[in-house]
């Protein structure tokens, strides 16, 4: 799919350059860039969250109580 992009030509002089330093097209480095971003940005599932408390060696309850006994009353 063809799209039409603004960008200031600072920004295209930097492209160029990156590009001819990487030998890639500008549309290469546009379509990695915006893959890279969508990566950044995905939305995680809630199972991703799952198992990240394995490798603690503290009670999450005791995590937990200990964390809000430095809140202020």
């Amino acid at each position: 799919m063809r799209t039409l992009i603004d960008i200031p030509q600072s920004q295209i002089q930097d492209l160029a350059a990156l590009c001819a330093e990487k030998k890639i097209s500008r549309a290469e480095a546009v379509r990695q860039a915006v893959a890279a971003y969508l990566a950044e940005q995905r939305v995680r599932p809630k199972h991703d969250g799952f198992g990240l408390w394995a490798d603690h060696t503290e009670d999450g309850l005791a995590y937990q109580e200990r964390l809000r006994a430095e809140w202020d009353r």
